[in-house]
């Protein structure tokens, strides 16, 4: 068949299974065409997203301002790589920089790749600023996280499927339990080789796990007592994602060093950032660290517009707003259907749990069902669906979702 050639949806799947690697597992559904809130398979059926492709179209598909600044910016200067400057990377660094509230970015393409920036970042002002003796600094970090996939992330990752058989695995991180705070202090009293703290605000992949309130704030006040870097990474709860620009906003908490990618882009190209004041990312110098397509002048472009947008259209306070409307109703819905047994999240990141075993395959079969319904989503660690919508939905559609997931799980039936 002809590359340009209209694929049925089972063409799609077929082409993809036998000429792909087989490094995710889709729910079965070919989707061609993205507006707002909405997708549109092969077959011409729309959907609701409610994915937002894990957090990074939080602007929504499409959004005309940023595919303009795409688009505009790629037809004029793709790319010129770090070997000379280019006119539209320090506006993106100084706009993006006065946005968020540090001196300094450093750009990336993907969320691993700033994870594993960060790192180094931390590793070094360790080495240089605090004095850890070379090769001896180490992060602590939190059991269930995710940071991504590359071999150093998944060294501290205790997801068997992430790990198994990709040993040898890289030193240097101490694994503590998410929001306990004893642990965290007790990790930092015994060791004068701690050279940063990296945490989710809100753990997403292990299924939307929100901590204590006041949790950020106090691991924030102990890594300053002991002069330790906190990291946030916030590549999946930043961007208005949790009804806050920041997740860590809600705490009042600025982070040492910040995570950021995903909705940075607003879905329409990869574009990821570590951002940090002087005293830290003033340790980078020429040949530490870089990218060939980092800070590239299409994602800047992009960038900035994204940001824009979020501003423009208020989507923090629609995620807050919405957000409490979706985990009240299905929390009154919890209480009346014995298939769910919990609702929690923030802002527009909210997960279900299913009234099942984490090897079963309710979660998925629900979805199923809710694809047939009109709504797309995905389980997350088995028997936990994350509900996460693009930021542009407004209430009129958040009820209509609604109303599709509780029809769902009502008439769903093992």
């Amino acid at each position: 068949m002809a590359v340009l050639d209209q694929l049925t949806s089972q063409q799609a799947i077929d082409l993809e299974n036998k000429y792909g690697a087989h490094n995710y597992h889709p729910l079965p559904v070919v989707l061609s065409k993205g507006e707002g809130v909405y997708v549109w398979d092969v077959e011409g059926k729309k959907y609701y997203d409610f994915l937002s492709a894990y957090s990074a179209v939080n602007q929504g598909h499409c959004h005309p301002k940023i595919v303009g600044a795409m688009v505009n910016q790629a037809q004029t200067l793709t790319l010129t790589s770090r070997a000379f400057y280019n006119d539209m990377l320090g506006k993106y660094e100084k706009f993006a920089t006065e946005y968020f509230g540090f001196d300094k970015l450093l750009p990336m393409n993907t969320g691993a790749e700033a994870v594993e920036t960060a790192l180094k970042i931390c590793r070094k002002w360790a080495y240089e600023v605090k004095g850890i003796e070379e090769n001896e600094a180490q992060i602590i970090v939190c059991k269930n996280n995710f940071h991504g996939r590359t071999t150093t992330i998944i060294s501290f990752s205790n997801d068997p499927v992430a790990r198994k058989n990709f040993g040898p695995f890289t030193d240097g991180f101490i694994k503590i339990e998410y929001d306990n705070l004893q642990a965290l202090e007790e990790a930092l009293e015994n060791n004068d080789n701690i050279a940063g703290f990296m945490a989710e605000p809100i753990q997403g992949e292990a299924g939307v796990y929100v901590p204590s309130e006041g949790y950020l704030a106090a691991a924030k006040a102990l890594c300053e007592k002991h002069n330790v870097l906190f990291i946030a990474d916030e590549v999946q709860t930043g961007i208005a994602r949790t009804g806050q620009l920041l997740a860590v906003n809600h705490e009042n908490v600025q982070p040492d060093i910040l995570i950021l990618g995903k909705a940075l882009s607003g879905g329409a190209y990869p574009v990821s950032a570590v951002l940090a004041n002087d005293s830290i990312m003033n340790v980078i110098r020429p040949g530490n660290h870089g990218s060939t397509f980092g800070g590239n002048p299409v994602a800047a472009a992009v960038a900035i517009a994204a940001l824009e947008v979020v501003k423009e259209e208020k989507l923090a306070g629609n995620a807050e707003r919405l957000g409490k409307i979706f985990r009240e109703e299905l929390a009154e819905f919890a209480k009346e259907n014995e298939l769910v047994t919990l609702v929690r999240g923030k802002g527009l990141l909210n997960a279900i749990v299913i009234n099942d075993t984490e090897d079963s395959s309710t979660a998925w079969d629900i979805c199923m069902e809710l694809r047939d319904n009109g709504l797309l989503a995905k389980p997350t660690h088995g028997n936990i669906i994350r509900f996460a919508p693009p930021l542009v939905m407004n209430e009129e559609q958040l009820r209509d979702c609604i109303n599709i997931i509780k029809k769902t799980i009502t008439e769903f039936k093992k």
